[in-house]
Order: C-alpha cells, then sequence, then structure tokens
C-alpha cells in the first residue's frame, strides 16, 4: 500500500474511483453523458428542460481497517 508523510506522519493512500451521474430531476431518467441530457433538452418532441438537470458524483474508497491510537 503507497503512503505519504502529512505533519510527520505516515498515513496511506487510498485508491478512489469517481462517477458523474446524469440525471432528469423531473423524469429521474439517467444519461450516459452531458451531451446526452444536451441533445434531450434540444429535441423538440421532449418537454426536458435545461433546468431539470441533476448532476451527482459518487466517490467509491476502498475500505480500510484503522487502528487509532488512544490517550
Amino acid at each position: 500500500m503507497k503512503t505519504t508523510i502529512i505533519d510527520g506522519v505516515e498515513v496511506p493512500i487510498l485508491p478512489a474511483k469517481a462517477e458523474e451521474i446524469i440525471k432528469n430531476k423531473v423524469t429521474g431518467q439517467i444519461y450516459s453523458s452531458i451531451e446526452e441530457f444536451n441533445a434531450d433538452v434540444a429535441n423538440p418532441n421532449t418537454p426536458t428542460k435545461a433546468e431539470d438537470l441533476q448532476q451527482d458524483l459518487k466517490i467509491t474508497v476502498a475500505s480500510l481497517s484503522v487502528f487509532g491510537k488512544t490517550k
């Protein structure tokens, strides 16, 4: 496991994965990209508006057992 020194203490560097989720907050539809959402907004056959955009960020971090010192 990789580590780094912060304030003189060696701490582990945790691998993390970030995933952006583009969603229509009115219909709940999930899009594969912001471009797909924008195409839906531009489509006159759908009621989707730019303000219907919901962007979420899902971050997944590997689990780690932590043992701390107590005083």
